[in-house]
């Protein structure tokens, strides 16, 4: 049957979702509780966009449109599209909330929503968001959702018949009108539960702040109610970022905020496996049903998290976020703000397509590489970052897809590997050095997909040469050289040897034959300045000279 009520829903998600998105980063930097486990507006974003993309899913694969696929399927496919798109705690409370209020839509076929269907779903969502947390703590998003539910019912019930109740030919526009009032109503009791959230829960209090995914909970509703009524969100108090340098948190020994999906059968009860991934980590959630769980999980060993669940179902969706690196970035970001926030939109725009990640060692390489537009991943002076490390670090970038330039030989197994558990579309590039990926990031166009620009940055990998001048690490074994010594390499193959500059004279002379620029790259400790580098150049040959800042190599050279 037809359920002229579902055409709106997709209108009603797209509201809150832009909303979400023009006040994402001011809930990002209010996190401070339940834990700091990523971004809670980034977060609740993903939730909700993956809700809208499988409205557009089912509208787009087959002949029917939204009202003619039926609530029953349409609450089904959404309860599950947000299960598996959540990530992080208010991510994952988020998607029961949207779970238990489609159970209640489910549950009555044929009833047009209105204030005293608004009411039930708000109190089965904030229902099943208490039953998937182990221990609920009060002054979070879960006291939030509860009081709005609390007030809707109040609301409802002192409300006349006809303010109440629709028949099934109801006006449309008076049907959005209700409801969005309703859930107006219900607004004002949720700010008011935010405003106290630091009344019940210490932590919010001594870091001078709200809670993040309480707030953020009001302003998905304020979205929907500008959605159902052609106008702008309800306006909502904004809040200032929380004061503390170092959040307090129940994780800070553990790094990696980890949550991935398992499908299989007969899954239920999840409290068993809860128990086992609390052994090897903490803000352990695991919610859904039988044939589908949700895992979200605070540990240091994301690999053993997913072995809990091995002969058991199929593990994907996985996504690794590094706890300690998003603390850095955002005591980065909010050390200059010396007031509350103006809740404008995120800076960086909007998402991009594809994105790169380079992983660098050097700070002034790792800056080359981010005026290219890519991110940059800490190799550390070994060059050699773990596989779960590469993962967190495709989290991070800003992007819906990625392609990698590990930029060593000896990272290409463990970035294939990340791409593998990816729950991203990720395409790594074989780029063996620095100064090659440098060369192949300047391909990268953000609006093409990963596969596109990983071709182009593999074409533009071939129409270049590198080598480096590097201080001898060990004796030569037939006498040539002695430790400390300067050895210069074309590609893998060592050319020259003795003293830095006739070394790095012959390293630029092999690599200048044919080529139009050359890039000269200076690490830590070069025994060279500029000016003499530059003189050792050819004549026809453009060289540019970058400080890289890179250990071990005291020039990294390249050739076009």
């Amino acid at each position: 049957m037809s359920d002229p009520s579902l055409v709106r829903f997709r209108v009603a998600i797209q509201g809150a979702l832009a909303h979400l998105e023009s006040r994402r980063q001011e809930i990002n930097d209010l996190n401070v509780f339940p834990v700091a486990d990523g971004d809670t507006g980034d977060n609740m974003a993903l939730t909700l966009r993956a809700v809208l993309a499988e409205l557009d899913h089912l509208a787009d694969g087959e002949e029917r449109s939204i009202d003619e696929i039926g609530r029953d399927e349409i609450v089904e496919a959404v309860a599950r599209a947000a299960l598996l798109g959540a990530r992080g705690n208010s991510g994952v409370i988020l998607s029961q909330l949207i779970r238990g209020a489609a159970e209640e839509l489910i549950s009555r076929p044929g009833e047009l929503v209105d204030p005293v269907l608004v009411g039930a779903a708000f109190a089965r969502a904030a229902q099943r968001a208490y039953a998937s947390v182990r221990e609920p703590v009060e002054g979070t998003m879960l006291t939030v959702m509860r009081d709005m539910a609390t007030s809707i019912a109040h609301d409802v019930a002192h409300l006349p018949d006809e303010q109440r109740r629709l028949g099934a030919d109801a006006d449309p526009a008076r049907q959005n009108a209700l409801i969005a009032d309703a859930l107006e109503r219900a607004i004002a009791a949720g700010e008011a539960s935010v405003k106290r959230g630091p009344e019940l829960l210490p932590v919010l209090r001594e870091a001078g702040v709200v809670d993040a995914g309480g707030y953020g909970v009001t302003i998905v509703l304020a979205g929907v109610v500008a959605a159902l009524r052609g106008t702008e969100a309800p306006a909502l108090e904004h809040h200032a970022p929380a004061r503390m340098s170092q959040p307090e948190h129940a994780s800070s020994t553990y790094r990696y905020c980890t949550n991935f999906a398992v499908t299989g059968r007969d899954l239920d009860p999840p409290a068993g496996f809860a128990d086992r991934l609390e052994a090897i980590g903490d803000s352990v959630l695991v919610v859904g049903d039988a044939r589908t769980l949700k895992v979200h999980v605070h540990t240091d060993d994301p690999e053993q998290a997913t072995g809990v669940f091995a002969g058991v179902g199929e593990v994907s969706h996985l996504d690794v976020a590094d706890m300690r690196a998003q603390v850095v970035e955002r005591q980065a970001r909010l050390a200059p703000v010396a007031g509350p926030s103006d809740g404008s939109a995120d800076a960086h725009g909007p998402v991009p397509t594809c994105g790169v990640l380079a992983v660098t060692t050097g700070a002034g390489l790792a800056v080359l590489f981010e005026s290219l537009g890519a991110w940059v991943l800490d190799g550390g002076r070994t060059m050699n970052p773990s596989t779960m490390e590469i993962l967190a670090g495709i989290h991070d970038t800003r992007a819906t897809e990625v392609v990698v330039l590990p930029n060593s030989p000896n990272i290409f197994m463990a970035a294939e590997r990340a791409a593998e558990l990816s729950e991203k579309t990720v395409r790594v590039v074989p780029s063996r050095s620095q100064q090659a990926g440098l060369a192949a990031a300047i391909a990268l166009q953000p609006s093409r997909d990963a596969q596109a620009n990983a071709d182009a940055m593999i074409a533009a990998l071939v129409a270049v040469r590198t080598g480096g001048v590097a201080p001898a690490a060990r004796p030569d074994p037939e006498g040539r050289f002695v430790v400390g010594d300067a050895v210069g390499y074309v590609g893998d193959t060592l050319v020259a040897w003795g003293d830095p500059r006739a070394t790095l004279q012959e390293v630029l002379s092999r690599l200048a034959d044919g080529a139009e620029i050359v890039t000269c790259i200076e690490g830590e400790d070069a025994p060279l300045d500029g000016e003499a580098v530059s003189a050792l150049a050819p004549a026809d040959v453009e060289l540019e000279l970058s400080d890289g800042g890179q250990p071990s190599w005291w020039w990294l050279v390249s050739a076009e």
